[in-house]
């Protein structure tokens, strides 16, 4: 089983990662990460960041600054994209 410290690590390290790469790197399944990640979740170190679901960003015209707009991103690109996580301070 993988250490959650390692998970909360690779976590941190500000790079985009699916959780079939988590579990890749870490060498196990993505069953094990996905179980992993609704611990932390729960216990508040961890949180899954929403997208907008507002057509606003602030970078295209009429947008208030809310950022990743569906307006601005192409149809659907938010379910190519999988879960992002945070880590909690």
């Amino acid at each position: 089983m993988v250490t959650m410290q390692r998970l909360l690590e690779l976590l941190k390290d500000g790079r985009s990662r699916t959780v079939e790469m988590l579990a890749e790197e870490l060498d196990t399944t993505a069953d094990d990460i996905r179980r992993q990640l609704e611990y932390l979740e729960r216990i508040g170190a961890v949180r899954k960041v929403a997208f907008p679901s507002g057509k606003s960003c602030g970078s295209c015209s009429g947008c208030d600054g809310g950022g990743g707009c569906k307006g601005c991103m192409p149809d659907n690109a938010e379910a190519n994209m999988g879960d992002i996580w945070e880590v909690c301070r």
